[in-house]
This record gives structure tokens, sequence and C-alpha cells, in this order.
């Protein structure tokens, strides 16, 4: 695991509206941009398909690098580990192998992934997703990608795969697994589940008690407050709408207080930066208390 996801980071999610009003155009202008705002972390999303060039992306790690920006990516929205068709199964590999290849020309230690969408028994879809992604990761280790985690989300609709315990089940197929928490996701696939210490204590000893403190130390974090509906998330919003959850604060004492070193990665719509400033500032509030 990079040493650069050995202390606590802050960052965004893609590029804030801000980013682009300031005169800035491309991406390898964000590492520079996020350092001098305070942060220190980046995630590249791939959410729509790979179509990053090497050269772009060797731009960027330069930067990154030069400024101390942990890198991660995200890989297509529309993987399904959730299958059984083998037409299907392969172009899923694809979509790892192409995320992977990316996150290796972007200096990435962590590629983020979607398990996928459940269909009929959840516990036979998720046996099928441990038992593909154990497929991925032996196809991950054979193709020389192992210093780069896969990290799945837990996810924010009912009927997708990825609520707690299922992701904590897909860490266990290997212990290089890191899971990626959206605790926006878990607030709204519970219906406004997360509203204070106690539900996010709640959250981090499941964790603990699945994978252990270490990966629970040095999770992935996604986190934003999201409007819902009765069948889960609906929408990003940003941490100046009223009326939305959940409140980032107690999970900053919660960090505090169990020596986690998690990346956080903000993922509010258009203002991802200024909203993990205000995560950061918040972090610092309490250690300094």
């Amino acid at each position: 695991m990079s040493g650069k996801n050995k202390i606590i980071r802050f960052g965004p999610s893609g590029n804030s509206l801000s980013f682009y009003e300031n005169g800035h155009n491309h991406s390898f202008e964000a590492p520079a941009w996020l350092y001098d705002k305070g942060l220190n972390a980046y995630e590249y999303s791939f959410g729509r398909g790979v179509s990053l060039k090497e050269e772009t992306a060797t731009l960027i790690r330069a930067e990154a690098e030069k400024y101390d920006i942990a890198v991660s990516v995200h890989a297509p929205y529309y993987i399904n580990l959730v299958h059984e068709d083998e037409e299907k199964l392969e172009k899923n590999r694809g979509y790892f192998i192409e995320s992977l290849r990316a996150a290796g020309f972007l200096g990435a230690t962590r590629v983020v992934f979607h398990p996928g969408a459940t269909k009929t028994d959840r516990k036979l879809d998720l046996e099928l997703a441990k038992k593909n992604l154990k497929m991925i990761i032996n196809m991950k280790d054979n193709a020389g990608f192992n210093d780069i985690a896969l990290c799945p989300e837990t996810m924010g609709k009912m009927k997708q795969l990825g609520d707690l315990v299922e992701v904590m089940e897909l860490c266990l197929v290997d212990e290089r697994i890191i899971p990626t928490i959206d605790f926006g996701h878990l607030h709204t696939r519970g219906l406004g589940a997360i509203n204070g210490r106690e539900d996010y204590a709640k959250i981090l000893d499941i964790m603990e008690n699945m994978i252990g403190y270490e990966r629970t130390k040095n999770m992935h974090v996604h986190f934003s407050k999201i409007e819902y509906t009765t069948g889960g998330e609906k929408k990003h919003v940003t941490f100046a709408d009223e009326g939305y959850g959940p409140e980032f604060y107690p999970l900053a004492e919660l960090i505090w207080e169990r020596k986690l070193t998690p990346t956080i990665i903000c993922e509010s719509k258009g203002t991802m930066a200024e909203d993990a400033l205000a995560m950061k500032n918040m972090y610092g509030s309490v250690s300094q208390q």
C-alpha cells in the first residue's frame, strides 16, 4: 500500500466548478490547485468509460507527485459482478484492466468500483459477485497490478448490491481489498440512517469486527450529502444545501479518537473541493481540542 495513504487525506472527486471558473481547463492543473487549497487527495473518475490518454495521465501523475496529492480512480459505473454470462464477464474484466492500466499511468494506488445490481436472491448474488471478484483479483495479479488495491463501494440504492455487510464480505475475498465506505450512500439506503455519532460508531464497529482494524483504519471514504427517496439515493447535493444528511463532524470525532487514517473523497455536486476543505477543517478543529 502506498505511503501516501498512511495519513488522513482529503480531496475531491473530479474538479469543482470553481476550478474552471478560475480559468483552469485541464486536469493536470488540478494537483497544484488542490495543494494551494490545502488538500492532498484527488479521485479521477472513469464513470462513463476509460478514455484518458497515457500522455495526459503522465502529466497528472508528475504534478500529483510534485505536490504530494494521493490519486485514486473510479472504475466505470456500469461494472457488474453479478453475472454468470461469460460474454458479459469478459466485458467486465476488460473494464477492470482498462481502469487498472490507467491507474498505473496516473500513479493511483486505489481503484473504486460498484459491485453490481441484485437480481432475485441477494445471498446468491453476493456469492456470485465474490466468485467473480476472486477471478478479477487473480487476473489483476497476473497482469502485474499487484500494487493497486481494488475498493468495492457501498451503494445508495436498495436494488444495488453493496450494503455495509455485503461490501465487508467482498473485502474478505482477499486481504488486500480495501473498502470504499460511502457514508452518504449508507445514509440514503437506510432512508436517513446516520443521525449522529452512535450511528457512525456502529458502522465502524461492524467494519472492524469483519475485516480488522488495519483495513478499517486505511479505508477509502466517499462523503457527500444526498437527497433520497424510498428507493434510496436520488442525487448528490452540497454542504450548503439545508435539510440533507449526513453530517461529517461526528465522523471526524471518531476518526480522531480511533486513530483512523482514511482517504476521504468528497462527491458534493459542483463544490467537491470546497466541501472537502470544510471536512478537513472540521477534522482539524477536533484534533486540536
